[in-house]
């Protein structure tokens, strides 16, 4: 019998990241000081305590399933003593990048801004390389907010930031991160069903290695949508274009993870899947498994899987081989308790007790 070759993992991209934090809220609802200017955002019909219940189980399921999948969860649970009703979308207040760089984000709704918890970074730096935290925050006291990867949505690969105008994406604040982490900003201005600006470029656009997802019939200016669409196909990415009843269903909130053994997959929502159509879906399987969350309670509050995961893109500290068994700072996703830089039953402390 013919030995059988061992399978060598893929190389991983840098736009993939192979690591995501979760955060599980036990009394989510839909923000009001949110509802304002996103039109994604809906009135829940469940009692408050319903809502909570289901929302509470789609994250833990879904976090279940990108373990099971071989990409590592990093997950924290929010009690909701803080009124964090917005904490399951922590990609908004911080962003890691290559080289050890971490960054805290200045946000819009007052209630937002006691999401920022020091024990996220704590676990950051214990189990990978941290070098520098760069902490944007002080610009709320200006009026300035950058929303993180929800205002930008960036290509690791080519160095662009891409940014929906809006008052969660200050130019100001966009200058200092891109100035700081070498992103080229591209800006354009895109209107949501209602003529509003786009609260977040994220529900908009979605960059993966070898493709983009963007909502182009959203740009008002169909000039600057033209660059847009050649600078990714300067970059060499297939370019699938959403329909509004795509970008309305999430389709553009997606994210591409690095899974078990470096393969490629597409994570977004069981709703946005059902709106991709068979030759979208064709275009996307050349290079990403499709992997759907059933989230519905969660997309109540005007964001999907790609608000949810918070990509690690940063260096385990650990030289041995990944895996997704428990260990400290990575207990199981059905676990009670599964902040690792905390005891059960404790508060987080927000992140300004350190700043």
């Amino acid at each position: 019998m013919a030995p059988q070759l061992a399978l060598r993992p893929r190389p991983l991209s840098v736009q993939a990241p192979a690591a995501v934090v979760m955060i599980r809220p036990h009394r989510f609802h839909p923000n009001p000081q949110t509802a304002a200017d996103n039109a994604f955002q809906l009135e829940p019909r469940a009692p408050a305590r319903a809502l909570a219940v289901a929302a509470y189980r789609e994250v833990s399921a879904a976090a279940e399933r990108l373990q099971a999948e071989g990409v590592r969860v990093h997950l924290f649970d929010d009690t909701g003593e803080q009124d964090t009703p917005d904490s399951v979308f922590p990609n908004n207040w911080f962003s890691t990048h290559p080289g050890g760089h971490v960054a805290l984000y200045p946000m819009y709704a007052p209630n937002r801004r006691r999401e920022r918890r020091v024990d996220v970074i704590e676990l950051l730096k214990a189990r990978y390389r941290v070098q520098d935290v760069i902490d944007y925050s002080g610009l709320e006291q200006d009026g300035l907010f950058l929303e993180g990867t929800g205002a930008m949505v960036l290509d690791h690969l080519a160095r662009v930031a891409y940014v929906a105008r809006s008052r969660r994406a200050d130019p100001v604040a966009l200058e200092r991160f891109c100035t700081h982490f070498n992103y080229e900003p591209m800006v354009f201005d895109a209107l949501d069903p209602s003529g509003r600006p786009i609260f977040h470029t994220n529900v908009l656009m979605s960059i993966a290695s070898e493709f983009a997802m963007v909502g182009l019939r959203d740009f008002v200016e169909p000039v600057r949508a033209a660059e847009l669409r050649a600078r990714l196909s300067e970059c060499g990415r297939e370019l699938i274009e959403l329909g509004a009843r795509q970008v309305a269903g999430f389709a553009g909130n997606a994210i591409e993870l690095s899974g078990r053994g470096g393969e490629p997959l597409l994570a977004l929502s069981r709703r946005a899947l059902d709106t991709l159509e068979p030759a979208q879906r064709r275009l996307i399987e050349r290079s990403a498994r499709l992997l759907p969350l059933d989230i519905p309670t969660v997309e109540l509050a005007g964001g999907s899987v790609r608000c949810m995961l918070a990509g690690v893109h940063l260096q385990p500290r650990c030289t041995a081989p990944r895996d997704t068994r428990s260990a400290p700072g990575d207990q199981p996703a059905s676990h009670s308790a599964c902040s690792s830089a905390r005891p059960s039953g404790q508060s987080p402390r927000p992140l300004s007790a350190l700043m």
